[in-house]
C-alpha cells in the first residue's frame, strides 16, 4: 500500500542535516502516469528492502527538459534544465538514480554543459549493483524458466551503451532471457523518443510500435522487459493491438525484481 512506503524528500533530509546515499529523480512519467507509477511503487520497494538511503525531491523536482529539447525548443529545455539544476545544486547532490532514461540522459549528458555534474545512473545498474554488493538477493522464484525478451531503450541502449545490467538482472531471475532480432546497438524504436509520446504518428504504413510488437512476439515470450516508462506503453499498447493481452505481460526490469521478492 502507498501508505506504507518510506519516500522521505530531500527537504526532510536537509533539516535534518543529513545526506541520503543517491537521489531518487522519479521523472514526470513516474510521477504522474498510472501505468509509470507502478514502477516507481516496485523500485521504491527495493530501495527500502535493501535498506538504501535515498530521498526524492518531491514537489522541487520539475521536467528534465527532455521533451522541449527533442521537439526543438532549446529555450525551454534550458529553463527548465536550469532551475531543476540550481535545486541540486543547492542540496549539493552527488548521485542520482532514475527509472527513466530519458531523464537518465538529459542529466547525464546535457546537464553537465548547464553547470549540473552529478554521478547519474539508470535503475537498472543501481539494482545490479545493489545485487554485486549483496544488497538484494534475487531468487527466480514465479520467474523460473519463464521466456523473457527484452526491449532496449534508445537513451539507455544505443545513446550510452548500457546493455548488460538489465539483462544480468533478467538471468538471475532464472529466467529464460531471449533476444530479438533487433537488439542491443541494433535495437528498435519504440516509437515514443523524440517527444512522440506525446502526438499521434504521421501518416505511414505502419506504426514503429507495432513494427517492434511484432518482433518481440516473434521470440515467443511470456514477459515482453522493459527500462523505461515510455517503451513500457508503446509495447504494451502494442501487444494490445494484437490482442495478446491474455498472454504476455509488459513489465519493467524493477516490478519484474520486487515480484519476485514478493514485495
Amino acid at each position: 500500500m502507498a501508505s506504507e512506503l518510506k519516500v522521505p524528500t530531500m527537504a526532510e533530509f536537509f533539516a535534518a542535516g543529513t545526506v541520503p546515499e543517491v537521489l531518487f529523480w522519479v521523472g514526470c512519467a513516474g510521477s504522474f502516469d498510472d501505468r509509470a507509477k507502478k514502477i516507481t511503487k516496485a523500485f521504491v520497494k527495493i530501495l527500502n528492502k535493501a535498506n538504501v538511503s535515498f530521498a526524492v525531491l518531491g514537489t522541487e523536482e520539475s521536467c528534465t527538459g527532455d521533451p522541449a529539447k527533442r521537439a526543438g525548443n532549446e529555450f525551454l529545455f534550458q529553463m527548465q534544465a536550469v532551475t531543476n539544476i540550481e535545486v541540486l545544486n543547492a542540496y549539493e547532490i552527488k548521485k542520482i538514480v532514475t527509472a527513466c532514461p530519458h531523464c537518465f540522459n538529459t542529466i547525464k549528458n546535457e546537464y553537465p554543459g548547464l553547470g549540473g555534474n552529478y554521478e547519474v545512473v539508470h535503475h537498472t545498474q543501481f539494482l545490479k549493483d545493489l545485487l554485486n554488493d549483496g544488497r538484494i538477493a534475487m531468487e527466480g522464484g514465479s520467474f523460473k524458466g519463464k521466456r523473457i525478451t527484452f526491449h532496449d531503450p534508445c537513451y539507455l541502449g544505443r545513446a550510452n551503451g548500457v546493455y548488460e545490467a538489465p539483462r544480468d538482472l533478467i538471468r538471475k531471475l532464472d529466467a529464460e532471457l531471449i533476444e530479438m532480432k533487433s537488439c542491443k546497438q541494433r535495437g528498435l524504436c519504440c516509437g515514443a523518443g523524440g517527444a512522440q509520446m506525446f502526438k499521434e504518428p504521421e501518416k505511414g504504413d505502419k506504426d514503429v510500435n507495432i513494427e517492434r510488437t511484432e518482433q518481440a512476439l516473434e521470440t515467443k515470450p511470456e514477459i515482453i522487459a522493459a527500462g523505461c516508462p515510455f517503451c513500457n506503453t508503446m509495447m504494451t499498447d502494442g501487444v494490445k493491438n494484437k490482442e495478446k493481452e491474455g498472454a504476455v505481460a509488459v513489465m519493467d526490469i524493477a516490478e519484474l525484481i520486487a515480484t519476485a521478492e514478493d514485495l
